[in-house]
């Protein structure tokens, strides 16, 4: 789960990570006014509240001076349609507005914590090149970028975070600050089961060292440990990622037109890697889980085909658990309970399958079987640009 900057920021705040003097968020124009009051004297930054890093670049973060170029930047802002080169082509409305003191910048630094899969570690990634995508930093600059583990059992140790801080290029009397600004971050990483945070830029400034952005991420997988944000809603979710959400289905929508019913999230990758290898381009990710009974295949179904783009669907079902026939009985009566209206390629492989392929050549719905994976992709592909 992604959280908006202003959530992020105050996850910082309740481990006492410096951030700057907020006003709130801003969601009327009529807030504006007391928002300012709370911040004190300007110059004030209001920001856009999207899920997507790069809202600077595209107009999304104003700095003014005044109550009146504050007003007018907050007219320009909330409702607008912002694009990002992180938005994949697609606007974001923006709804809420962060309203926040200036700081004097004197140095951008760039600081996260990640997991380190390869090494079961959590990662503390710096440079000294804050304010710019690190990606760009990695490639122009590496030399640039340190990278530590640590454990996230015992957290970040004191000779770790030193060393991150003399990398940076801090002055000794700055180094305490840093290691504890670090050692924070690290423990809040670990005890919300975070799977990003990111501070870009982290600033030094005349009064110490501020977090002028944050991007925070939670493992969805443990939000069951944290109920506050486990009953909180994706603002930037679609309908049909919602409806997935709730039905108990993973689901991303992508931007091409043959719709993918598999079970397992591995298995699903590969469908999609298969679908583009034979020229075509998934419209969605979609993991209906393990057990694939006739109500998740129903629900998949109707979720796919909220999607207008789609053009054919895929169903990809591997019978483990679950034997096939069992799969192929339920997904002929989920077929029979949902019109389809497009081309679909069904493969199925596991046990029983055998069983399961004369059920399905057997049936009247007009489904087209195929042998392996390949062959479904092909004939999907094909049947999709009729």
């Amino acid at each position: 789960m992604k959280l908006l900057e202003y959530e992020a920021k105050s996850l910082l705040q309740s481990r006492g990570i410096p951030t700057p003097v907020q006003g709130g968020v801003v969601r009327r124009p009529q807030d504006l006014a007391p928002a300012l009051k709370r911040v004190g004297k300007g110059p004030w930054v209001l920001k856009a509240q999207v899920l997507a890093g790069g809202r600077g670049k595209a107009g999304g973060v104003k700095i003014v001076k005044t109550s009146a170029l504050a007003k007018a930047a907050l007219a320009e802002l909330l409702g607008r349609k912002l694009e990002t080169h992180q938005t994949a082509g697609a606007a974001l409305t923006i709804r809420e507005v962060l309203i926040e003191s200036a700081a004097k910048i004197e140095r951008e630094l760039y600081f996260s914590i990640v997991v380190d899969r390869r090494e079961g570690l959590a990662a503390v990634i710096v440079s000294s090149q804050g304010g710019v995508e690190i990606e760009s930093t990695a490639q122009e600059r590496p030399e640039a970028i340190l990278k530590l583990s640590f454990d996230p059992d015992s957290g970040l140790p004191d000779f770790k975070a030193r060393r991150l801080g003399f990398f940076l290029g801090l002055p000794p009397e700055r180094i305490p600050a840093f290691v504890s600004f670090a050692r924070s971050c690290a423990k809040l990483f670990c005890e919300m089961d975070l799977s990003l945070l990111e501070v870009n830029p982290l600033a030094l400034t005349p009064k110490g060292l501020v977090a002028l952005d944050a991007k925070v991420v939670l493992d969805d997988n443990a939000l069951y440990r944290h109920p506050d944000f486990q009953k909180k809603a994706d603002p930037e979710a679609s309908p049909a990622e919602r409806e997935a959400k709730k039905a108990g289905l993973s689901y991303i929508g992508l931007d091409g037109d043959i719709g993918c019913l598999v079970n397992g999230a591995g298995l699903a990758m590969a469908t999609m890697d298969t679908i583009a290898l034979a020229g075509g381009r998934p419209a969605n990710f979609l993991d209906v889980g393990g057990s694939a009974d006739e109500k998740r295949v129903v629900e998949a179904f109707r979720i796919i085909l909220r999607d207008s783009k789609v053009r054919g669907i895929l169903v990809n079902i591997f019978g483990g658990i679950v034997k096939c026939d069992m799969i192929a009985s339920g997904l002929l009566k989920a077929m029979a309970r949902v019109k389809l209206g497009v081309p679909l390629v069904v493969r199925l492989e596991g046990t029983n399958v055998e069983e399961a392929k004369k059920m399905l050549s057997e049936s009247e719905l007009g489904l087209v079987p195929a042998d392996g994976l390949w062959d479904a992709a092909q004939k999907i592909v094909s049947l999709s640009r009729k």
